[in-house]
């Protein structure tokens, strides 16, 4: 396994739950041994362009010449439904790529380029039917109510199977493209810490916890039965059981009700992607899922704990809004022993410099990152986000490989038993906040 990231391990010697408990993110624990885990492991797949290695474009079996099709993506999505994965994110962003995380560059040598994640999502849903599909969308500098509006026609478009994930907008030459506004420029000593990025962003989080409020607020606009859709009766809507929100945020406000009808799932599933206490807390106010960036077993305990203090100091009530846990991880896997390590090293020297992540780098073959993920998972995660380091070959691998492993493990399903996101998560569908009790 490779360790190599852009940011301290943030690891302690935290203990893990006893067998039984439950943890303050009402996420049930494991029993402690791997296949001993009272609930079942959940998987999902981050997709991005060729590969999260900057040079898989270059590998043998990629498909640089079709990154913006359509037909492509459908391709991959189809696979991970194939390996009955819970749900594949998307990538997306407001500017070029970069190989700095805080500034553009002018690199030609890697992948540059994408095209809108949930349009491309909406795409996809006719084309699948279980699988869930969470597009990336940035909230800094994108209007909530066509934030909201979006994600709530995925929801339509996949018959309950749509998720958001919100992101700000880390890099100050994003705002270029608006003219609208201007966000804190990250320095070189900023991006050497997690915690370091996050504090210059504090007030981007809390706008974004507002968007996702917002857009929250709108889902719930039209309570469910506000369709009466009665020809005989000229009646299309109650407009009683339509409702304006009047949202009022620190920089917007949104009156509403939304144009969409409520959708399958009530509300769509919203993940994000944590590192650092800020985005902890964002997690803890908005979030139905977060991915975690841990290192190691200790480094996940200790940031699990992290999350449970976030979650504490927001006052959210665990019970009635269960905060699924997921740990990101990089992988390059193969059936032959050492492969994957040489795979990722020829994959390094094409591109001049060893692969740095926010996640840990894993390579190895499925059967090592079965054993992995169950060890991990005895810190009390709900389950992993697995970022393939080149596609499709690492996709293929986690759906031809790993899932067989740990189905013979006894720990991931044979067939999907839900018909949608929240289903597969064992998240219950909530009610109007605006419907009248009885």
């Amino acid at each position: 396994m490779t360790g190599t990231t852009g940011a301290p391990n943030d690891a302690s010697g935290a203990p893990s739950a006893p067998p039984g408990a439950t943890d303050p993110t009402g996420t049930p624990a494991t029993s402690g041994t791997p296949g001993g885990a009272a609930a079942p492991l959940h998987l999902s797949v981050a997709l991005d362009g060729a590969g999260w290695h900057p040079a898989a474009w270059r590998e043998e079996g990629a498909r640089p010449g079709e990154l913006l099709d359509a037909a492509y993506w459908a391709d991959l999505v189809a696979e991970a439904e194939r390996g009955l994965i819970d749900f594949v994110t998307i990538e997306d962003a407001l500017g070029l790529q970069s190989a700095a995380f805080h500034l553009p560059d002018d690199r030609t040598d890697q992948v540059r380029g994408s095209i809108d994640a949930v349009l491309l999502a909406a795409h996809l849903a006719p084309l699948t039917t279980h699988i869930g599909l969470v597009p990336t969308t940035n909230v800094t500098h994108t209007e909530p109510f066509h934030l909201a509006i979006g994600i709530a026609t995925l929801d339509h478009a996949s018959k309950g199977r749509a998720g958001w994930r919100p992101q700000i907008s880390s890099r100050a030459s994003d705002a270029a493209h608006f003219g609208r506004r201007t966000t804190p420029q990250l320095t070189e000593d900023d991006v050497t810490d997690s915690e370091l990025i996050s504090q210059p962003l504090r007030a981007l989080f809390a706008e974004g916890a507002e968007v996702v409020e917002a857009a929250r607020q709108l889902w719930d606009s039209w309570e469910d039965d506000a369709e009466i859709r009665d020809a005989a009766t000229g009646r299309f809507i109650d407009r009683d059981k339509v409702h304006p929100i009047d949202f009022q945020g620190s920089t917007f406000s949104v009156k509403g009700p939304s144009i969409t009808p409520r959708t399958p799932q009530g509300q769509p599933l919203v993940v994000s992607l944590a590192h650092a206490t800020t985005p902890y807390e964002f997690a803890a106010l908005s979030s139905d899922v977060v991915a975690i960036t841990p290192h190691d077993r200790a480094g996940t305990a200790a940031i699990l704990t992290q999350v449970a203090e976030a979650v504490e100091r927001t006052g959210r009530d665990v019970s009635d809004r269960p905060l699924r846990t997921f740990a990101d991880l990089i992988v390059f896997l193969d059936d032959e022993p050492g492969a994957a390590a040489r795979r990722k090293a020829r994959l390094d020297e094409v591109a001049g410099s060893e692969l740095a992540s926010d996640a840990e780098i894993f390579t190895g073959t499925p059967a090592e990152l079965a054993d992995l993920l169950l060890d991990w998972r005895s810190t009390g995660l709900d389950g992993f986000r697995l970022r393939p380091g080149t596609l499709p070959h690492d996709l293929i691998a986690i759906t031809r490989g790993l899932v067989p492993e740990l189905q013979r493990r006894g720990v991931f399903r044979t067939e999907y038993a839900s018909t949608t996101l929240r289903g597969h998560l064992g998240l219950a569908r909530p009610t109007s906040r605006y419907a009248k009790a009885g």
